[in-house]
């Protein structure tokens, strides 16, 4: 008789194990209740029972090429072409048993072999909206955060200002981003990220990892994805080696894009500043459409406030006057170029 891995829900009401296993090992099948179906985003506890319950609603059903203990570890290599390998590991902890299933990305993302920092994203304790149809979500447990859920219009994770949502991050696994770039799928969520005042995609896995995917042509998936780097520059995607560092990253490029946007006196209106084209639209400047209230009515405070920060920036550097990278212009910085500004010809 074929041996199976049995995945299947758990019909204790209220358990915070939903799921149970029935794994083929030599010797009798091990049966264990579990947190999810697979090890795919991080270890899985799972913990020991006696009896199968009759009438369990059986959700995955895999037959087994290979299921062999070696220790405290279980080896169990499933029949299928993704998410076939993993391993359970039993354990003692304080004189009790502790049974984790991991696969081989799961536990090398445990431990990246790094210290993350604990200080503050730019200052801020952040307050990140996560949208509600993110699975295997960022917790933000180590990081100075709040979370909240709700469906967000672009991306999976952003910070708001005067309650509009003014940076995200799309998160992408490295199938995820394969699938999306030679489907074109992934240009539209570029389009409507560019429209923000500031947007990345992260991705969970090296660079590297793009020329060992297997079913795809690398070279394809690598050409795609230069081509909608060239296309929508303003939006990075980043590469970190693991999740628990794709976290991190997106922790402190929301925190630090919120500092900028709080610092800038450019104007914006969030996602919503998107043309009928549903392109986004450029911000106003005080030349436009003739309407120049800093200049022509003389009075500089209402030109500073639309001054492009990114402008004062740039020329207060090519003047040799010091500036921060981020952050709030100093008011007589910005004012020294409204009227370098106003001094030039037209």
């Amino acid at each position: 008789m074929p041996r199976e891995l049995l995945i299947a829900r758990n019909p204790e009401p209220g358990s915070s194990l939903p799921y149970l296993l029935r794994v083929p090992v030599p010797g009798g099948d091990l049966l264990l209740k579990a947190r999810e179906t697979w090890p795919r985003t991080s270890k899985v506890y799972c913990h020991r029972m006696d009896d199968w319950p009759d009438g369990a609603e059986v959700v995955e059903q895999l037959a087994v090429r290979s299921c062999v203990k070696r220790g405290p570890a279980i080896d169990l290599v499933v029949d299928r072409a993704r998410e076939n390998r993993s391993q359970l590991v039993l354990a003692k902890a304080r004189g009790r048993e502790v049974i984790f299933w991991q696969s081989a990305r799961t536990s090398k993302q445990a431990r990246p072999a790094v210290n993350l920092p604990s200080r503050r994203a730019s200052g801020h304790v952040l307050e990140i909206v996560v949208d509600s149809r993110e699975r295997y979500a960022y917790g933000f447990s180590r990081q100075q955060a709040t979370t909240t859920r709700r469906a967000l219009p672009v991306g999976d994770y952003a910070v708001t200002l005067d309650g509009e949502v003014v940076a995200a991050v799309e998160r992408k696994s490295l199938s995820d981003l394969s699938s999306s770039l030679l489907s074109g799928k992934l240009t539209y969520a570029l389009a409507e990220l560019a429209a923000l005042p500031r947007a990345a995609v992260v991705v969970e896995d090296r660079y590297s990892a793009l020329f060992k995917l297997g079913h795809v042509s690398p070279g394809r998936v690598a050409e795609s994805l230069a081509e909608a780097q060239a296309r929508f520059p303003a939006v990075p995607v980043f590469f970190a080696e693991t999740r628990t560092l794709a976290q991190e990253w997106t922790y402190r490029f929301l925190g630090a894009a919120l500092a900028e946007l709080e610092g800038s006196d450019a104007s914006f209106t969030g996602s919503s500043s998107l043309s009928p084209s549903g392109m986004a639209e450029p911000p106003r400047t005080p030349t436009d459409d003739g309407d120049d209230h800093g200049d022509d009515h003389g009075g500089d405070q209402g030109a500073k406030r639309t001054a492009p920060t990114g402008q004062v920036r740039a020329w207060a550097r090519a003047n040799g006057v010091a500036v921060s990278d981020r952050g709030r212009v100093p008011d007589s910085v910005v004012e020294a170029y409204l009227r370098a500004r106003s001094a030039t010809p037209s």
